[in-house]
């Protein structure tokens, strides 16, 4: 027995080692593992856009929620209040367009109607004036009498004091149209700029209720009922379990081989027995010196 054993274990050692060697020189030389590895996710920080108290909490602690789900809802009173009052300076302005509208059809009749009243005042004129040259015509051969050549005289520079003012007044319309219209735009840009605060404070009102924009896991749940937060303050973390990843840290001199898209076998310490496939995604821009 001892003879054959001296002779079968030589025999086996050696097998072994060629075998061994074989395999590292064929596939383990080509591996690299390492245990410096972490389980990680791009945690979503939920933070509110407006200030106020919260006056609901509709998650727990550790709980999973799905993409817009309601997590928390802030008292809304003062945000709707602001809302109204936008929307009733909104229907000021839309009240106070429709008034200008309504004054500018006036405006354009007052220019029609002082035209008009250009024109009687020329046809006057022309036809004092006329009378005048006929008047003077006949002064002169006693055809006429000397008071009503005067009289003449004065209704033509009547007509033309009359024209004149009248010209006066057609101008003075068309400036009042001018400046209505200004005031027009002037009122249009307020109604531009009250539906900007209107669709701010509606915003803001929706900003109230806080949701979940992606789907995962809660964590760090620092909200509470009664609490007041100031925007951008952190009031949940939310972990989307279904995009997790593994940062591995590997020496300099294994990452030789190692390229994007090559295989790789993660083994976790919670669950000894599994071993997960995936892929190498990405090298990381530094190293950590």
């Amino acid at each position: 027995m001892r003879k054959l054993l001296f002779i079968i274990l030589p025999v086996v050692a050696l097998a072994l080692g060629v075998s061994g060697g074989w395999y590292w020189w064929n596939v383990l030389r080509f591996q690299q593992s390492t245990d410096d590895a972490y389980v990680q996710s791009d945690i979503t920080l939920i933070s509110p856009k407006v200030e106020g108290y919260i006056k609901e909490v509709r998650v727990g602690d550790n709980q999973e929620v799905a993409e817009g789900s309601v997590l928390f809802v802030i008292d809304d009173r003062d945000f709707a209040a602001k809302l109204a009052q936008a929307e009733a300076a909104v229907a000021a302005e839309e009240a106070i367009i429709a008034t200008y509208e309504n004054r500018l059809k006036l405006q354009q009749a007052m220019i029609e109607q002082a035209a008009a009243t250009v024109k009687s005042a020329e046809a006057d004129l022309s036809r004092w004036q006329q009378d005048h040259r006929r008047y003077s015509a006949l002064v002169t051969t006693d055809f006429a009498s000397r008071q009503r050549f005067e009289q003449a005289e004065t209704d033509a520079r009547k007509g033309e004091a009359a024209v004149a003012k009248s010209r006066a007044a057609f101008a003075a319309e068309q400036n009042q149209l001018a400046v209505l219209r200004s005031q027009q735009r002037e009122e249009e840009a307020k109604l531009q700029q009250a539906h900007a605060t209107l669709r701010l404070a509606r915003h803001q009102l929706e900003d109230t209720v806080i949701r979940a924009p992606v789907s995962g896991a809660a964590g760090n749940r620092a909200g509470q009922v009664g609490q007041y937060v100031k925007a951008g303050s952190q009031l949940l973390s939310l972990v989307p379990l279904s995009r997790v990843y593994v940062t591995a840290n590997f020496k300099e001199t294994q990452l030789t081989h190692m390229r994007p898209g090559q295989l790789a076998e993660v083994s976790v310490d919670a669950y000894p027995d599994l071993i997960l496939d995936g892929r190498i995604e990405s090298f990381a821009p530094a190293s950590g010196a």
